[in-house]
């Protein structure tokens, strides 16, 4: 690789000529969370002070849990392995990477028997080395160093003698902002998602049950079973694995299953195939069909269900423990009855459906023996079209997150190797 001008070849890579490599030794010390023998049942309380372990490290932030907290008496016995603001605390068990700078509201907070804090000296900027210790090139350099272990557990030996890049310390700082800048976004775009996915369970609520009719409709909903609007189809049988072929042939059609239905969505990745001749034509997936998971080992993943669209030119079928839900055509809106498998009452079905049972499965005659309040076609189609533009509109920004997601990963990769610069 051709070395571009002010740039220098390094142990860590090509980095600005003015950047130093140095061990994490030189540049930090560090505190392993105390031993587990040093907290008793009795220090644990509810809501009290939050103990860090590494399942509280989440995407760079600290999200502690009311039961997993001990007593301030407790804390003030363990003062050595408080947290303070600008230090980091990194988890050491399980998946490396999972680090968070402390935060000012944060202080007083307990290290957990999981994590080690790492305290910076001045010429570090920890929003900086946090972003170091969390990215992939790293996280690889630490399960290197733990091959042949069955679980990885960093120690501070490990930590210390990192060989990590570190630039003057006010390129540091700008590096951080400008990735804090794109972290603000992300949370930003999390928030708007969830207030927009709250609006339409709202719109849900009152337009599915009529409690809020829309302008120019009127006249009584009524009552009719799903089975009035349409069949409830049994998936593919098939002989265990020895019978799915893990790619597409022209003698297989795509196999669905209970992992495809995703956020009230058919996801058609990590499928398997089915023979053909196993398919009868009714089990072949139609646009708008409702895709059902019958039987699973999980009672709350009954009845979980998504709809299909047909966007490309493959054939799907789906597998014994699904079911598929076809809206015949004009008897009523499909995406209306698809918003209805969305609705509290439909839970609330299946749930009264399983209770007692040792056995989670349905049977397509429960699916369509269930009784809605419906109204007419077209007041179907005007609320389906509502549902249907809010949920576009969640689309749109779940991109829009997506996208900026992939940004900041792109970001960093350049920014913590120096070749882009800020000015």
């Amino acid at each position: 690789m051709e070395l571009r001008a002010g740039y220098k070849k390094t142990e860590v890579g090509f980095i600005p000529e003015e950047w130093e490599v140095k061990s994490l030794g030189e540049e930090a010390t560090f505190r392993t969370g105390p031993f587990g023998s040093a907290l008793h049942k009795s220090d644990y309380t509810s809501d009290g002070v939050p103990v860090i372990n590494p399942m509280h490290i989440l995407d760079g932030r600290l999200v502690p849990t009311s039961t997993m907290s001990i007593t301030e008496k407790a804390a003030q016995q363990l003062g050595d392995f408080r947290l303070k603001a600008n230090e980091i605390i990194i988890g050491r068990r399980g998946d490396m990477g999972r680090c968070a700078v402390v935060k000012e509201d944060q202080s007083g907070w307990l290290c957990g028997t999981g994590s080690m804090i790492v305290r910076c000296s001045r010429s570090t900027d920890p929003e900086f080395l946090q972003r170091i210790l969390s990215s992939s090139t790293v996280v690889a350099a630490i399960e290197e160093t733990s091959v042949g272990s069955t679980m990885i557990n960093l120690n501070q030996s490990t930590l210390s003698g990192l060989r990590l890049q570190f630039p003057p310390t006010p390129e540091q700082r700008a590096i951080s902002a400008a990735l804090s800048d794109v972290d603000a976004l992300i949370v930003s775009l999390d928030r708007l998602i969830l207030k927009k996915l709250d609006m339409k369970q709202a719109a849900m609520r009152e337009l599915l049950t009529g409690k809020r009719r829309l302008a120019g409709f009127s006249g009584e909903w009524k009552v009719k079973i799903l089975g009035a609007f349409g069949k409830c189809i049994r998936g593919v049988s098939y002989k265990g694995d020895a019978d799915l072929s893990p790619h597409d042939t022209l003698n297989t059609i795509r196999l669905l299953r209970s992992n495809n239905v995703q956020s009230s969505t058919v996801v058609k990745s990590n499928l398997q195939f089915v023979a053909s001749v196993r398919v009868s034509e009714h089990q072949v997936m139609r646009d708008g069909d409702i895709l059902v998971c019958m039987a699973n080992g999980s009672k709350e993943l009954v009845g979980k269900a998504g709809k299909f669209v047909a966007n490309d030119s493959y054939e799907y079928t789906f597998g014994a423990f699904m079911g598929c839900f076809r809206t015949d055509t004009g008897a009523a809106n499909a995406t209306f009855i698809f918003y209805l498998f969305q609705t509290g009452q439909y839970r609330n079905y299946i749930a009264n459906l399983l209770a007692g049972s040792s056995i989670n499965n349905m049977k397509p005659s429960d699916i369509e023996s269930m009784a809605f309040k419906v109204p007419s076609s077209e007041e179907q189609a005007a609320i389906a079209t509502i549902l249907s533009d809010m949920d576009a509109d969640i689309t749109t920004m779940e991109q829009k997150l997506n996208k900026t997601r992939m940004m900041k990963q792109g970001m960093m990769q350049e920014l913590l190797t120096g070749k882009i610069r800020l000015a």
